[in-house]
């Protein structure tokens, strides 16, 4: 057996591996059952039907959807700046600002969820919506820095220069001509960044309310207290969500260029 066999063989039981779990969720999400049982008694849809009319998972879907969009947002007006500074600019501290930046993917999102509620309880804005934009906002910047980084830093500088000699200022170069060629990486960073937000569970069980949730806590919130498939039928949707967003990103600019690849 050739070495490339053998490498096939062992990624195509990695992929199973990790498959595996999703399609066990996908067949118990179809079950007729009132357990989580596998394999399922019957196949049915009632659990898909019973997702659509629960109100509060509903309007925590809603508001997770609305959440991410926002986060997105200000994920790359923030980040965006930032990281062309480090891809292109040459200051002092420039590795300093690039740490400091990612200094939140290195901190235990438990460590950071109970720091956030720390800080934003005093000031009254725990389990409101700035508070939560903010604290998703601090795990996804870093997401949009590192890829948007990478876009900047695969542009030319000579082009940037080319549009000096022509008249255009920094600001103008870095607008007109950086920017639109490094968009696919932003629209990549804007859907990771919402993804991100979308699927945090920990920061916000720290910062939610009663009156204001995100579909991950009341998903895990629901998984507490009941044992029907309802909870597979909703992380199968959740699934379905990711795999759009990945989709149409791929659809739209591909990820090789996305990071500024060729």
């Amino acid at each position: 057996m050739r070495p490339g066999w053998v490498l096939r063989l062992a990624a195509i039981c990695g992929y199973a591996l990790l498959l595996a779990p999703a399609l066990l969720v996908c067949a118990i999400s179809f079950s007729a059952g009132d357990f989580l049982t596998f394999p399922p008694p019957g196949l049915s849809l009632r659990w898909y039907a019973a997702l659509v009319s629960n109100a509060e998972l509903m309007a925590a879907l809603r508001n997770s959807a609305v959440l991410a969009a926002v986060v997105a947002v200000i994920a790359l007006l923030a980040g965006g700046p930032a990281a062309y500074a480090i891809a292109r600019l040459d200051f002092p501290g420039r590795g300093f600002l690039a740490g400091f930046l990612a200094a939140p993917l290195l901190l235990p999102t438990l460590v950071l969820g109970l720091a956030l509620l720390l800080a934003l309880q005093p000031v009254k804005l725990a389990a409101t919506w700035p508070g939560l934009v903010l604290a998703h906002a601090m795990v996804a910047i870093p997401f949009a820095v590192r890829i948007m980084t990478t876009a900047f830093g695969a542009v030319p500088k000579d082009l940037e220069e080319a549009a000096w000699t022509l008249g255009a200022t920094p600001l103008q170069a870095a607008l007109r001509v950086t920017l639109p060629i490094a968009a696919p990486g932003a629209i990549a960073a804007g859907a990771l960044c919402f993804l991100v937000s979308f699927d945090e569970t920990v920061i916000s069980l720290f910062l939610v309310g009663p009156r204001l949730s995100t579909l991950p806590v009341e998903m895990f919130r629901y998984a507490e207290n009941r044992t029907d498939p309802l909870v597979a039928a909703l992380a199968m949707t959740l699934i379905i969500v990711a795999l759009a967003v990945v989709l149409l990103v791929e659809r739209l600019v591909g990820f090789t260029r996305a990071v500024g690849r060729n």
